[in-house]
């Protein structure tokens, strides 16, 4: 084991500085991923289904979709939301960059007789123009990417919608990584999230309050030796940041909520769900 290594990769990092790349695509890590997803008893990696349910509902009630109507869903994991609005009667596209995800996806989409295109691919690289009525990205998949990555997918988002077409996602706010805090610690386990073999984690939580970033790392060491290095960045938001954020994208916020179920907007709130259109 390189002791030095590891010392330098617990030094504090420049924000959203890479860790592994693609590891949610890792065949390993996106099986536990995809459990997670399916798991209708936590939030961890997917909302539970009742409130993707309602959701869902108040999404087409509140945008006034009507069936037919052109739906992009990004970063849609197994479906879960693609599926249930492919059942109201709309035309949904997923993008998601984990082939598991999307095969499972698929094969669901297959076995219920539900008409949605599935596309294995990054959403920074989509260059569809003028299709969707409406564009989704929920459950915080803004948060991780850096501000130039931002850009990019609001441009993405921009050409691809009709126009007058719909931007909905959800943030979260520096009220919520103060309630959950850093996560900081070490385990060792015989198999886990990250490998399938005998490993040590250690985990760090990193903040820059200056700048509302905050970074979760694990440095991952398995029996042999490997060291690998995993970092969920997130960008926090509040209504002022976001809002600007979009409006420099080419959109104008409709309005803002406590989540995309219809909960009215709350300063302290942990989440913060908008409903954007382009302009």
């Amino acid at each position: 084991m390189n002791i030095e290594i590891i010392k330098q990769l617990q030094e504090k990092p420049e924000p959203f500085t890479p860790g592994e790349p693609l590891f949610w695509d890792d065949p390993h890590i996106s099986a536990q991923m995809l459990k997670w997803h399916l798991n209708p008893e936590n939030d961890v990696a997917s909302r539970r289904p009742e409130t993707i349910q309602k959701s869902v509902s108040w999404l087409i009630a509140s945008l006034e979709l009507r069936a037919g109507d052109s739906i992009l869903d990004l970063g849609c994991g197994p479906g879960l939301y693609s599926a249930r609005l492919a059942e109201r009667g709309l035309r949904v596209t997923g993008v998601d960059y984990s082939r598991r995800s999307i095969d499972y996806a698929t094969e669901f989409a297959r076995q219920n007789n539900l008409d949605i295109r599935y596309r294995y691919q990054d959403y920074l690289t989509i260059e569809d123009e003028n299709q969707y009525d409406a564009a989704l990205l929920i459950y915080g998949d803004f948060c991780p990417l850096s501000p130039e990555q931002r850009e990019r997918l609001l441009a993405n988002v921009h050409r691809a919608l009709k126009p007058g077409g719909y931007f909905v996602l959800d943030v979260t706010t520096p009220t919520h990584r103060k309630k959950h805090g850093n996560r900081n610690g070490w385990y060792a386990v015989e198999t886990g999230f990250w490998k399938p073999g005998p490993h040590l984690v250690l985990e760090e939580g990193y903040d820059y309050p200056e700048r509302s970033i905050f970074l979760d790392q694990a440095i991952v060491i398995e029996e042999g030796g490997n060291v690998s290095v995993y970092r969920n960045w997130f960008q926090d938001f509040t209504r002022e940041t976001i809002t600007s954020e979009l409006e420099v994208g080419g959109f104008t916020v409709e309005s803002v909520w406590n989540d995309l179920t219809g909960t009215p907007f709350s300063e302290d709130t942990e989440w913060i769900g908008i409903v954007a259109r382009k302009n």
